[in-house]
């Protein structure tokens, strides 16, 4: 769904992908792990609500400080990359809790956009996915009630929850990348039909043309992986690996549609400047390749995923 969609408006397709992501996580924890989850995909079915993800920013250290209170909890932190913000109804993010007895705890928490002490910037100038509305967002010590909490993890650590996060993640959310590529793709072959002769225009063309059977490829292994239903750290390997080399061949794809499309790829009314731009924010999801490579590596090795 997500691919398809990229392919008319990538910032619509990701901001879309972090709601569904959510959504997905929740469905899985209650199919297969008994998580009281149900009250909140009813509420999300029933009242259309917009799920609004802050991972990006958190990772498995997390990020923000809570404070236990009272019934709850007090949050205090600053989230980036938040998209949809500007229309959306709860906030799926963590804090990091400094259990007396557990240590540094990552608290996952569920926040209403009406909470009281929660602020949403206008800061998304940016490069690419300009209409994503992937704000900050300041929490100043909003309080989350004990009830609000679904996931308690160690931070700084891979855990069951963490594996569970990556595995229905990253999938949707680099499927908007290869829905771009396509895209470009398609343009690109528009421009030069005249020309489709010509052997240096054949070998442009084919380039593109393996770059994107490239990014295709990684994308289903990915999502073969999920749909395994195995949570493990070697079912995440298969992700984040598929992760690189998706997310990569989606960018020297669109890089190869602007060489086949020439200099109508530099004006805005062609389409593929805009594609271009959009495609470049695969390279700020994690896991990016450098900390893929340690995963596989470690993972490969033998050595603790921790260490």
């Amino acid at each position: 769904m997500v691919r398809v969609l990229a392919q008319y408006c990538g910032s619509t397709a990701l901001a879309l992908s972090m709601h569904t992501h959510q959504v997905a996580i929740a469905g899985w924890r209650w199919r297969h792990e008994s998580a009281a989850v149900e009250p909140l995909l009813r509420r999300v079915a029933a009242e259309q609500l917009v799920l609004v993800s802050t991972g990006g920013s958190d990772w498995l250290a997390g990020s923000g400080r809570a404070e236990k209170v009272e019934g709850g909890y007090r949050i205090t932190a600053r989230k980036a990359f938040a998209s949809a913000s500007p229309v959306g109804n709860l906030l799926m993010t963590t804090a990091v809790y400094d259990d007396p007895e557990a240590g540094p705890t990552v608290l996952h928490v569920v926040i209403p956009f009406d909470a009281a002490g929660m602020t949403v910037q206008d800061n998304w100038r940016t490069l690419g996915m300009r209409a994503t509305g992937s704000n900050d967002i300041v929490l100043d010590g909003v309080f989350v009630p004990d009830s609000a909490i679904g996931v308690r993890r160690p931070a700084g650590r891979w855990s069951h929850a963490w594996h569970v996060v990556v595995t229905f993640a990253l999938p949707l959310i680099i499927s908007v990348y290869v829905g771009v590529a396509e895209a470009a793709r398609g343009l690109a072959l528009r421009e030069v039909a005249a020309r489709r002769h010509d052997a240096a225009m054949q070998q442009a063309v084919g380039r593109m043309e393996t770059e994107l059977a490239t990014a295709r490829m990684g994308l289903r292994q990915m999502i073969d992986a999920a749909a395994s239903g195995h949570i493990a750290p070697e079912t995440t390997n298969e992700v984040v690996i598929g992760r690189t080399v998706a997310g990569q061949a989606a960018i020297r794809t669109v890089e190869a549609a602007m060489e086949v499309g020439g200099r109508a790829g530099f004006f805005r009314d062609t389409g593929l400047e805009r594609l271009f731009r959009d495609v470049q924010g695969a390279r700020y999801h994690p896991l990016r390749a450098d900390a893929q490579e340690r995963y596989s590596a470690r993972l490969a090795l033998g050595v603790d995923l921790n260490d």
